[in-house]
């Protein structure tokens, strides 16, 4: 028996915060943030919604797919940069909300890559059988620390929530490899600043991401043996769209076999993987046994990815 996906949930925020609104705040216009980054709209959550509102409802949705109840979830891990404050954690928050009494608690800090970080160490647990059902969220509010002055940053972000539960499936299914990675130098690229603001240099960021989404992508295949051919379907972290299509063509995969939320979600940190990978399954993107790749990058920097075939 194998770690695999159960379940996938989402939320997303119900204001809509458009290209056109963003030229009445800030030096910017509609043609040069779709150019540049594949962006139409994003979602921004009310002030009366925090990161543990976000994590709570997608939970919600992923404990209901895999028809698991919070009392059999045995570890909450929350990859967020925004929690709602320093301490308790995210995770202890909606822990107390689902009534998932039995659960351990905590969250991930690795910025765009957290969910990865998440959904790798959940595996471990399950195959090590030290915990049998495990729910992974990936959710930001990066609404609250963008400098809304920056068009290079403000017009990048949205905010949101994905979940998934994992837990043991049947053998040859499930993640098959996983990479993660860091590179601690490159922090000054992608970091919050003393004023509590996101700060990013994109051309730096941009040139890692490039050659960094696809080589992760490589390299957790080859570790199956198989190669960037067999790929059923690519779920990116959903950064920037020249960024994705470069990784894309790079591996040769066609446009209808890789996630797409950029366009009206934004750039939602830990959240955008999460809600990417929902969004598709809930589509039939995603079929069973189908060979998906999930591959991010983020602040640190940091990076992972897996392999995984689909199902349960």
């Amino acid at each position: 028996m194998g770690a695999g996906i159960l379940g996938t949930g989402h939320y997303l925020p119900t204001r809509v915060l458009t290209n056109q609104d963003l030229e009445k705040i800030v030096d910017t216009n509609d043609e040069w943030i779709r150019t540049r980054t594949g962006i139409e709209e994003r979602r921004l959550a009310e002030d009366d919604i925090d990161t543990s509102d976000m994590s709570y409802h997608a939970a919600l949705g992923a404990l209901e797919e895999a028809g698991v109840s919070a009392e059999e979830i045995d570890l909450i891990l929350v990859a967020t940069v925004t929690p709602d404050t320093p301490f308790p954690s995210v995770a202890c928050m909606i822990q107390d909300k689902l009534g998932a009494t039995n659960a351990a608690a905590m969250d991930i800090g690795a910025a765009c890559a957290g969910f990865m970080y998440g959904l790798i160490t959940a595996k471990q647990f399950i195959e090590t059988k030290t915990y049998k059902k495990i729910l992974v969220v990936g959710a930001d509010k990066l609404s609250k620390i963008l400098n809304w002055e920056d068009r290079t940053t403000c017009v990048l972000m949205g905010d949101g929530a994905g979940a998934v539960v994992v837990g043991e499936v049947s053998e040859g299914k499930g993640i098959l490899s996983f990479e993660l990675g860091a590179n601690g130098a490159g922090g000054k690229y992608l970091y919050q600043n003393e004023l509590d603001q996101l700060v990013m240099n994109g051309r730096e960021v941009f040139k890692f991401a490039v050659r960094q989404m696809p080589q992760s992508t490589i390299n957790v295949v080859e570790k199956i043996g198989l190669s960037k051919d067999d790929v059923d379907y690519l779920v990116p972290h959903q950064a920037n769209i020249r960024i994705m299509d470069a990784a894309r063509e790079r591996l040769g995969i066609s446009e209808d076999k890789m996630a797409t939320t950029i366009r009206k979600f934004g750039n939602n940190s830990s959240a955008s993987i999460p809600m990417a990978l929902s969004e598709s399954v809930k589509d039939g993107k995603i079929k069973d046994n189908d060979l998906t790749v999930l591959v991010g990058f983020g602040g640190g920097l940091t990076w992972g990815a897996v392999a995984m075939r689909w199902g349960k």
